[in-house]
């Protein structure tokens, strides 16, 4: 005998099964709402309000910085141009978040797909931007790697997850392979800040999927190696490195930055109030918390580093109870993109963390980096979608750190 059809519908979606009560839902909105992690919800969205506060207060010295005699940009260009990529970043966010698990799964393998793919082709079609060639232009410019972070979550998460199929599989080999490959083709842009996160993104889900501590030790120190080889093999990763230890242009540049964020003071100079901000470059992309600091003061910073520590310890406990290993793996690496890189971007504008040019998600301008984080963001919040009704008794990692410890 089949199921009663409101049963057949439930199967597959994020929540697993129905509710105990057996109740026929009946509107797709209804329930979403009742699914999705509306606190998680709500903590991305305020960032993003905060954003475009930032945004607007950072604009000014960018606009008068790239105006000409001919062209003068108005003061709010790059925040009007903001906006709409916030639009389109909420819409394709809020999509994104409807999605199945099996969906956001079959989107996520073939964006990481077919985005290795355009970074394969960067190198010879990429257009350069201030001594990097990371864009690919076609009418439109995109950069790859910016798309590549929320598939390459998915991508490895996915491969990981084999292992509850066939513990024989050389699952490990085959995404520490996939992250290399990678990790090689970021370099060659130059792109050291973005090799670091993806490299940091494999090594949270390497740790979460069981492997041994022993393994996960061995990997560390490759890793730290291919690192001292890049210093010495690798002009991009040593001048880096170099600036951040003193002395250069990037060295001036994050000198300035921290200047500027402390400035401010605990209260700030108050909204357009800030002159530190208009000899800061890229003060509306990767020194956005420098401008934030000197505007709206220390506490607003401290409140910002806050809500990110927030979102990505409401992940984790989302997921604390979570069964399906590849729903885990794939939203802990997603929330590993996303406050990975918000704290590479606010340890370098305090002067703690060597140059990357790399923004600070949900918070900083950009095109390309908006509506990929907007995506980032929609997978994580269908992963945690839960059914509210479900009871779960197998805790996910609790289970995980008993595999761990038994292959140790």
């Amino acid at each position: 005998m089949s199921a009663p059809a409101h049963i057949r519908a439930a199967q597959g979606r994020p929540g697993g099964t129905v509710d105990r009560f057996g109740g026929t839902r009946t509107s797709d909105f209804k329930i979403w709402w009742r699914e999705v992690d509306r606190v998680l919800l709500f903590l991305v969205l305020v960032l993003m309000a905060i954003g475009a506060a930032a945004v607007a207060a950072a604009s000014p010295s960018t606009a008068r910085r790239l105006s000409t005699s001919e062209v003068r940009l108005d003061d709010l260009h790059f925040y009007w141009i903001h906006m709409r990529w916030q639009v389109v970043g909420l819409a394709v966010m809020l999509g994104a978040s409807f999605l199945s698990r099996d969906s956001a799964r079959r989107i996520g393998v073939v964006l990481a797909v077919a985005m290795i793919g355009a970074l394969m082709l960067v190198p010879l079609i990429g257009h350069e931007v201030n001594g990097a060639k990371r864009w690919i232009r076609f009418g439109i410019g995109f950069q790859p790697s910016e798309f590549l972070k929320p598939g390459f979550a998915i991508l490895l998460a996915w491969i990981l997850s084999w292992r509850l199929r066939d513990p024989g599989l050389p699952v490990l080999a085959v995404v520490s392979g996939i992250s290399a490959f990678v990790g090689m083709l970021l370099m060659l842009q130059p792109n050291l800040g973005a090799t670091i996160l993806f490299g940091g993104v494999w090594f949270v889900l390497v740790m979460l999927s069981g492997v041994s501590f022993k393994k996960i030790a061995m990997l560390v120190g490759g890793g730290v190696g291919l690192l001292v080889l890049a210093y010495f093999t690798y002009d991009n990763a040593r001048h880096r490195i170099d600036a951040f230890l003193g002395g250069g242009t990037a060295y001036d540049q994050v000198d300035l930055a921290s200047r500027t964020l402390m400035s401010g003071g605990w209260t700030g100079a108050g909204f357009w109030l800030g002159t530190r901000k208009m000899t800061l470059p890229e003060a509306h992309t990767d020194y956005i918390f420098s401008v934030i600091g000197e505007e709206f003061g220390l506490i607003w910073c401290a409140m910002i580093v806050i809500l990110y520590l927030a979102i990505v310890g409401r992940a984790l406990v989302r997921l604390a109870d979570e069964e399906n290993l590849f729903a885990l793996l794939a939203a802990a690496g997603l929330t590993a993109q996303i406050g990975g890189q918000a704290f590479i971007n606010i340890m370098v504008n305090l002067q703690l963390f060597p140059s990357k040019g790399m923004t600070l998600p949900l918070v900083s301008y950009g095109g390309s980096s908006t509506i990929a984080v907007g995506l980032t963001v929609g997978l994580l919040l269908a992963m945690t979608r839960r059914n509210p009704f479900l009871t779960r008794e197998t805790p996910g990692m609790a289970s995980l750190l008993s595999d761990k410890d038994h292959n140790r």
